[in-house]
């Protein structure tokens, strides 16, 4: 986290990968599940932007239809995009060994794989043959992102119950979203499901579908700093004769959790303070907010399960 002597005033979480299980996660057990090299799948949406299918539905220039989904699958088939993929692997001296099937018989990955891993066997640049793009259901790939995002991270979400139960903390979101439509379920939740979401949990929701703008722009970060002080001003006592007025919150008293490197080097420069929240790792992140706020935010019996030393062969929740 980057550093500073001023306490935090409010805490601005994004939401898929922080506060909710990561949609990354989707992508890449789509990606083992179907041969594809890791890392292929971000590469193609992220190299599609600014205008990409994927950036307009986050900004909500268009519905999430038929015609999305196949401008998407468009995205990630782009044969230029795979060779520029391809090639940086290569010169990494990484290649990635695929299924096989009529699609692909080899693929690779953009950046070196984790040590020990059985997948990746050093290739000379030279000695491999581009494969074809990989073939990707861009509509089942998208809903299975939706799906798995939907379910709240076991140590962030608790830890936002005992954040929003403090009082301590403005508490505020500003995600990169998607509008579904208005007849599918995700847009209207069971009890059960709208009394785990989390936006219940924060004082300001900055939705990008909704105000036009996506992270890393540094528009919506003004825009989420204004918003964040004008809930302060309504929340403090007004001025005598005076209604409801933005408080001096300054962006040094913010503390921004993402997991996308971009998202958090945005928020620097407008001087926020920042928590990279990594794939599978958000305890990290708690810890750091414990360290920050002073209060427990972990479970106990969690603390005391590590304390023990765990008992063996109990596998991880994420």
């Amino acid at each position: 986290m980057s550093t500073t002597s001023k306490p935090p005033k409010a805490l601005l979480f994004d939401i898929g990968g922080v506060c909710v299980v990561s949609p990354f996660q989707a992508i890449l057990d789509y990606e083992t599940a179907h041969g594809i090299p890791p890392g292929w799948v971000n590469f193609s949406i992220s190299r599609s932007a600014p205008n990409g299918a994927w950036q307009r539905l986050e900004r909500g220039e268009i519905p999430l239809d038929a015609a999305y989904f196949a401008a998407f699958g468009t995205d990630l088939g782009k044969e230029a995009l795979w060779r520029e993929y391809y090639g940086r692997a290569l010169q990494k001296g990484y290649t990635t060994a695929a299924a096989s099937d009529s699609s692909a018989s080899a693929s690779a990955s953009a950046s070196p794989p984790s040590p020990g891993s059985s997948t990746v066997m050093p290739t000379h640049p030279s000695s491999a043959a581009i494969p074809p793009v990989p073939r990707i259901d861009a509509e089942a790939l998208f809903w299975l992102m939706m799906s798995i995002s939907r379910t709240p991270d076991p140590y962030m979400y608790p830890a936002l119950r005992r954040l929003r139960a403090s009082g301590r903390y403005l508490l505020a979101a500003l995600s990169n979203t998607v509008i579904f439509p208005p007849d599918h379920p995700y847009s209207n939740p069971t009890e059960a499901e709208a009394a785990r979401d989390v936006r219940a949990l924060f004082d300001v929701f900055v939705s990008s579908a909704h105000v036009g703008l996506r992270k890393p722009d540094p528009r919506i970060y003004a825009l989420a700093m204004q918003r964040l002080r004008d809930f302060a001003g309504r929340m403090r006592p007004a001025v005598e004769g005076e209604g409801a007025q933005s408080a001096a919150l300054e962006a040094a008293e913010v503390v921004f959790l993402d997991d996308i490197g971009e998202n958090l080097k945005a928020a620097r420069a407008v001087g926020m303070r920042t928590i990279k929240v990594h794939l599978g790792r958000t305890k990290e992140a708690v810890r750091e907010l414990e360290e920050i706020t002073g209060l427990r935010l972990l479970e106990e019996e969690e603390e005391e399960q590590e304390g023990k030393g765990g008992a063996a062969g109990r596998g991880s929740k994420l």
